[in-house]
């Protein structure tokens, strides 16, 4: 029900205004979604079910947050939130972009290079325009199996972060060692080697976890369960750096 409600409104609303109308949208498709049964800590939303994605993954019907998007909303709130924070957040749902832009307190910078997510910049992950040593929290979330030139990029995530900032990250993994192979160019072929049509690499946890502390990142990894209350899946991975 859900996908091909979604999929009649993609296909006669264009996607600027989509993404202006998109929240009453959801407010309207929530109505009757309410009751005790689980919560999203982004809006506050209690529903009787979840929206069950095809990946299997569980959709606020309020707010459109993933699960992943209210793990990150727990520890940046629970751990790093705090007066005049400069956070710098790539390609972001837009479940978080509207809840950090209601904070007053923060200098929330979303930045999204595709035009696919709604954003307040546009910079190229390996070559950020900004002076160094900036923000004091960066988040990378999906972003860089997506960036043929991750080392250059994880350079700049460097730079750019102050000596006591932290950046959170987090990508599809499998076991074993990094896979890529950047001659593999066609949305078809990436599709069946890495999972998405425009992914350009698989990270394992070790592999990712060594590339940036090659960087000069030390690295903290944290392992999660799942809490279907709030729409956690299981054995979720983030990675937390730090100079």
């Amino acid at each position: 029900m859900y996908n091909r409600i979604k999929n009649n409104i993609v296909k006669i609303v264009p996607k600027k205004k989509l993404l202006k109308i998109e929240p009453y949208l959801r407010f309207l498709y929530s109505i009757n979604k309410k009751g005790n049964n689980h919560i999203c800590n982004i809006c506050h939303f209690k529903n009787t079910n979840w929206i069950i994605l095809q990946n299997k993954d569980h959709l606020c019907p309020k707010c459109g947050s993933l699960s992943r998007d209210r793990r990150l909303y727990k520890i940046i709130s629970e751990n790093y939130l705090k007066k005049n924070l400069r956070i710098l957040d790539f390609s972001p749902s837009r479940s978080l972009f509207r809840k950090w832009k209601k904070e007053k307190n923060i200098n929330y910078t979303a930045s999204d290079l595709s035009g696919d997510f709604i954003a307040d910049v546009k910079f190229d992950i390996t070559n950020i325009n900004q002076i160094d040593n900036k923000y004091d929290l960066i988040i990378c979330f999906h972003i860089l199996e997506h960036v043929i030139d991750d080392l250059k990029a994880m350079k700049e995530l460097y730079r750019v972060l102050n000596n006591e900032g932290t950046l959170i990250i987090q990508t599809p993994f499998k076991k074993g060692d990094i896979y890529e192979d950047y001659s593999i160019i066609s949305k078809i072929e990436r599709l069946k080697h890495f999972g998405q049509e425009d992914h350009v690499r698989i990270y394992s946890i070790e592999g990712l976890k060594g590339r940036l502390e090659s960087i000069g990142f030390s690295i903290k990894v944290l392992n999660f369960r799942k809490d279907d209350y709030y729409g956690f899946l299981e054995d979720e991975t983030i990675l937390i750096a730090k100079k």
